[in-house]
């Protein structure tokens, strides 16, 4: 199983040369890949969570990674696609995959806020079959075709020219959240993979992996080839507490964490300091940020497991 770490999003933390810094030294201990998650908005009354009142754009931000880094890939778990017109999202996904060398992951989901589906201008109404015209027009755009074209029940695309090409061929890997049994239905029968939710417990990751399988081999696709990948929202403390939630604690409990949820065939996980209010929260102190997180970067490093 590959293990990634989240660059920084939210916080204190997230400061240019904090998340240059982070980059490079994930690159440099192994780690397999850098994530970040889309969040427009936030709750007036900070219901969502620390971690989502004040949050970087992920795109933006892996281009700024991209340009500090060689080889570790780059992803976003997730893009809120009804946030997004499939056109507009497949340039700039492309433009990243070209500058980043072919270095590009792009998780998609159907998100949950009802405030950031306003100010997109969107109806939460019919948000599956949204997502599978979203999906069919990504793979329009990025077909071999000379002129490409999408005539869908919500997009729409006219003959037309889509140039550059993505790096990877035929595109970027395409990774689909979501818990719902249609979602993972759809993961394993249109995508490259499935992220499970940083909420879900083992048992939950193990079964709706089942469903994504399965739905692939009955439409004919390879499961083996499909990717598994999981937020692991870590709280690195200096000793375990009874009663904590998981992925809380010493480096000893997390890794025993992980490892359950390793046991469940996820493929890859992602540690995401984001959603520890000691460094991801906007009010975190400032001051011992860095060494906190090249602690968990030292002490959870691939190398150690």
């Amino acid at each position: 199983m590959r293990i990634g770490f989240a660059a920084p999003m939210s916080g204190p933390w997230a400061t240019p040369d904090t998340a240059v810094h982070v980059a490079r030294t994930a690159e440099q201990l192994g780690y397999a890949s850098l994530w970040t998650y889309q969040r427009v908005l936030g709750a007036p009354d900070d219901s969502w969570g620390e971690a989502n009142r004040s949050v970087h754009d992920p795109l933006t931000t892996l281009a700024f990674l991209a340009a500090h880094t060689t080889g570790i890939r780059l992803g976003v778990a997730v893009l809120i696609m009804p946030l997004h017109t499939p056109a507009v999202l497949a340039k700039q996904l492309t433009t990243l995959d070209l500058l980043s060398g072919g270095r590009l992951d792009v998780g998609l989901g159907n998100g949950w806020a009802a405030e950031e589906y306003a100010a997109a201008g969107v109806t939460p109404t019919g948000l599956s079959r949204r997502a599978e015209d979203f999906l069919a027009c990504l793979r329009a755009l990025w077909g071999e075709q000379t002129v490409v074209e999408h005539d869908g029940p919500f997009y729409r695309v006219p003959p037309a020219r889509f140039d550059p090409k993505p790096a990877q061929s035929p595109h970027p890997p395409l990774l689909l959240g979501g818990a719902a049994p249609g979602a993972l239905r759809r993961a394993g029968r249109l995508c490259d993979g499935w992220i499970a939710s940083s909420k879900a417990g083992p048992a939950a990751i193990r079964d709706a992996i089942t469903v994504v399988r399965d739905s692939a081999e009955r439409t004919g696709r390879d499961p083996a080839t499909l990717r598994f990948v999981c937020r692991a929202p870590v709280r690195l403390r200096t000793r375990s507490a009874p009663n904590e939630p998981p992925l809380t604690g010493t480096a000893e409990t997390i890794r025993a964490d992980l490892a359950a949820l390793a046991d469940t065939g996820l493929t890859e996980i992602f540690l995401d300091p984001n959603f520890d209010p000691e460094i991801g929260s906007p009010d975190a102190p400032t001051g011992d940020v860095r060494h906190r997180v090249d602690l968990l970067l030292h002490e959870l490093a691939p190398a150690n497991w």
